[in-house]
């Protein structure tokens, strides 16, 4: 690599003042606009009962309206009965189940988490930024555990939540992880199914966030995490989170949380003092547009059509500008909204500060890991999601140009 080459590249690029983001996985503009029957799916006063007679304009319905649990019940293959439906934000959920059970435990058998001197929580690393802020809200202490290409290293899991009674629980995106894009192996969902944790308080938080998000024609296949635990009388143990903020409108989308029937029965007892049902009448736009699970995944290869083009753009790119500069890798998932670059230890800080000199706004260096601090400064979450084709074919080579530039000053560095 010539450096001065690279850097008079970079440079003209800056010059431009260009005003690109790739910082979140958010559905683009173009997404959205999949959706504006979702706008008009209930107009009229007549329309506004659900197929039990439920009037969606009143009170009530803690746990949602039939027609949503029966298709998040198909979704996530567990009977409808053990699901409830939230508003639009499946984080709220995680959040809400935190602090619950940092007030009042999650069984009646075991003190509140709060009542401990000091918890913890396994976070897979790389991992999703706003699990991690979850935890450092309420004072959990943090342990990273490394991400493999099937999972998380499940001998390091096995071997503290057998050892620690602190360890509370677990962080896991189970397909499509985020940023990473791996999906947990079927031995790795077994070894999950079937933990003995020394903790007997101890949940399994499941964000299956990506679950229908595929990017190819050969989606990734994940084993079924209750049928697996129902083998060894330990679904008590997860707590399963999905949403369709990114199949529908982000910002007005459906949540909902799945688990056992004694963990399902807890949570309504609990949520009953923190709501008296959440927005029933866009439950009922979203059954109307999703009748089952059949319609959503039509309409999951409609993103797929959107997205699929961005990740083979950034791929080509990154190929024909990184695919001979040593230490740099980059993932090639399957579906989800990420791709996990790794580069040279010591750069990835430096390549963020480059590329927003220049005007592209990349995810903070440091995001996927607890307490944002990469142990080796290595790890890029790229987001291809948000931006147009056009303005990814301006963001992909100047991000080129940030990556050469950073490993060639550190080389620098290191020989002064």
């Amino acid at each position: 690599m010539n450096y001065e080459q690279i850097l008079k590249e970079y440079n003209n690029i800056k010059a431009k003042g260009k005003k690109l983001d790739m910082s979140r996985g958010k559905p683009s503009p173009e997404q959205l606009g999949t959706m504006s029957r979702l706008l008009t799916a209930v107009i009229r006063n007549d329309e506004c009962f659900s197929e039990t007679g439920t009037d969606c304009r009143n009170y009530g319905g803690l746990d949602g309206i039939n027609e949503m649990k029966r298709l998040f019940g198909e979704i996530l293959n567990v009977p409808m009965e053990q699901v409830i439906v939230g508003g639009n934000s499946s984080l709220n959920l995680m959040y809400d189940t935190v602090a619950r059970a940092m007030f009042h435990g999650v069984a009646d058998d075991c003190k509140p988490w709060g009542k401990y001197e000091q918890i913890s929580f396994l976070c897979p690393v790389p991992g999703y930024d706003r699990h991690f802020a979850i935890c450092e809200f309420f004072g959990i202490n943090m342990i990273n555990v490394p991400l493999l290409d099937e999972g998380p290293d499940m001998d390091i899991v096995e071997k503290l939540v057998a050892e620690d009674d602190t360890i509370k629980g677990i962080w896991c995106v189970p397909k499509y992880s985020n940023p990473s894009g791996i999906t947990y192996s079927p031995e790795v969902v077994e070894r999950f199914a079937k933990l003995k944790p020394a903790a007997k308080d101890f949940r399994v938080f499941w964000d299956n966030a990506y679950v229908l998000h595929h990017l190819t024609e050969t989606p990734d296949y994940l084993a079924d995490i209750f049928a697996e635990a129902k083998k060894y009388d330990n679904e008590d143990l997860f707590i399963e989170f999905m949403s369709t903020s990114k199949i529908t409108y982000s910002g007005a989308g459906i949540s909902c949380m799945a688990s056992s029937p004694r963990n399902i029965a807890r949570f309504l007892e609990e949520l009953k003092f923190q709501t008296i049902g959440h927005d029933k009448l866009n439950q009922l736009r979203h059954s109307r547009i999703f009748r089952n699970l059949e319609d959503v995944k039509e309409h999951m290869k409609v993103h797929q059509s959107i997205l699929q083009p961005k990740f083979q753009l950034l791929y080509r790119v990154f190929d024909k500008e990184l695919s001979e500069v040593e230490g740099v890798h980059w993932t090639k998932p399957n579906g989800g909204y990420f791709i996990a670059m790794t580069l040279p230890k010591g750069c990835a800080k430096r390549v963020v500060q480059l590329a927003k000199d220049a005007g592209l706004v990349l995810t903070g260096a440091g995001a996927p890991f607890p307490y944002g601090k990469d142990p080796d400064d290595n790890i890029l979450r790229i987001a291809p999601s948000y931006p147009s084709l056009n303005e990814l074919a301006e963001a992909a080579p100047l991000l080129c140009y940030c990556i050469k530039l950073a490993i060639l000053e550190n080389e620098q560095n290191a020989q002064k």
